[in-house]
């Protein structure tokens, strides 16, 4: 007969074992609600050395670095289109304009238990879902050629789990190429075979495999195909939970095409839309990915992963 005391499949089990693992071993701190953590330093320093590893394995190219803060102006977040594909994973921000009798209405609300967020209103930021958002705007006119760009943050995404892997809050790194596009598409299927290896260095069992966008509704499953089908999206994926699961991306490499071109107005000297594709880094999940292969001792892991992670003297 079945045991139907739990309904957890095999899957869920193996992601509820490694959060308990993580958090057990205090690498990470549960901040209350699903895909929230707080980081120890450990975790910290590991994900600063992966970035940095990232960055050091790309040098040659020459990236300029910029950081931006994990909001930017909602009137841009909107123009990226995030919102029409992925209503679903967007946060926004709400803050309070009213008067002195709404925050007394408020604050009753409040004290009553009720709902209180009727009183707030749609602020003039969002939070950042894909670390390059921010870059595009800056970039609006002509550009003189192609450029290449270093970027880090903390993005978000409304989708909470008690997967460790799947976080409402992480962090990106990304390499953006802008420009020509043959260049741009070159870019993508280079760098991207580079960043697989780099990956593998560090003990993975990775493979790159096109994939697709979690774009919403009828609509989306229309452009995942789509996606799929042009190899627009590529990801390095690691069998985090054995043969339990398909894998999970820890990786990827895009191909825009002119959308943000097009959208925010980056030009060619010829005055045709600048193409972009971008090689990005989830370092939260690259961090688990080693730790579920290595183990929870860092300290203890080979000789070799250690070396290719070392701070920079």
């Amino acid at each position: 007969m079945t045991d139907m005391s739990d309904d957890r499949t095999a899957l869920d089990r193996a992601r509820d074992d490694f959060r308990a693992e993580v958090l057990d071993a205090g690498l990470l701190v549960d901040a209350g609600e699903p895909g929230l953590y707080g980081r120890s330093g450990v975790f910290d320093d590991l994900v600063d050395r992966i970035a940095a590893f990232a960055s050091t394995g790309f040098a040659e190219l020459g990236a300029e670095r910029l950081r931006f803060a994990p909001v930017f102006p909602r009137r841009e977040f909107e123009r990226t289109d995030y919102i029409v594909s992925f209503p679903h994973l967007t946060g926004t921000i709400n803050g309070f304009v009213g008067s002195e009798a709404d925050h007394k209405s408020l604050v009753t609300a409040r004290a009553a238990g009720e709902a209180w967020d009727s009183w707030l209103s749609p602020a003039e930021t969002a939070l950042v879902p894909a670390v390059c958002h921010p870059l595009y705007e800056r970039l609006s006119g002509t550009i003189p050629g192609d450029r290449v760009y270093d970027l880090r943050g903390f993005c978000f995404r409304h989708e909470p789990s008690n997967d460790p892997m799947r976080l409402q809050a992480f962090r990106m790194q990304e390499l953006v190429f802008v420009g020509d596009p043959d260049a741009a598409h070159e870019f993508r299927t280079v760098q991207c075979e580079r960043q697989l290896r780099g990956l593998v260095e560090l003990g993975l069992d990775a493979r790159l495999q096109p994939a697709n966008d979690p774009f919403f509704g009828r609509t989306g499953r229309f452009l995942a195909r789509n996606q799929l089908a042009d190899e627009a999206k590529l990801e390095v994926i690691v069998p985090i939970y054995g043969d339990l699961d398909e894998g999970t991306a820890v990786a990827s490499g895009n191909r825009h095409g002119e959308h943000f071109g097009d959208t925010f107005g980056i030009l060619l000297p010829d005055g045709s839309a600048a193409h972009s594709t971008c090689l990005g880094w989830g370092l939260e999940r690259i961090a688990l990915a080693l730790i579920r292969t290595h183990g929870v001792d860092v300290a203890a892991w080979p000789a070799d992963v250690t070396r290719l992670l070392a701070p920079a003297p």
